[in-house]
């Protein structure tokens, strides 16, 4: 059941970044996800010690944990775009 629900929160996560990101016309629902979670692991590797989330993977879903997954989705897409374009926006 816990796959299930990351997997659900990492599809609207992802989605919530990619509009952030202006990437959303780009993408489906499938690289949605999985930006989701990347980018959930990501924010709790990075970011988790400073706001104190973890990751969706690990079934804590609070306000922090998913702060921290909106953020490092965020900084995965924007790591992305400044590969594939030469810019991040």
């Amino acid at each position: 059941m816990g796959l299930i629900i990351a997997l659900v929160v990492g599809g609207i996560i992802g989605w919530l970044a990619s509009i952030v990101m202006r990437t959303d016309a780009q993408q489906g629902i499938l690289l949605n996800i999985v930006v989701g979670i990347v980018g959930s692991l990501l924010g709790s590797f990075l970011l988790g010690p400073l706001l104190g989330g973890g990751n969706i993977m690990s079934g804590s879903l609070d306000i922090r944990t998913l702060l921290v997954a909106l953020l490092g989705a965020i900084i995965l897409l924007a790591i992305v775009n400044l590969f594939r374009r030469g810019r991040a926006r």
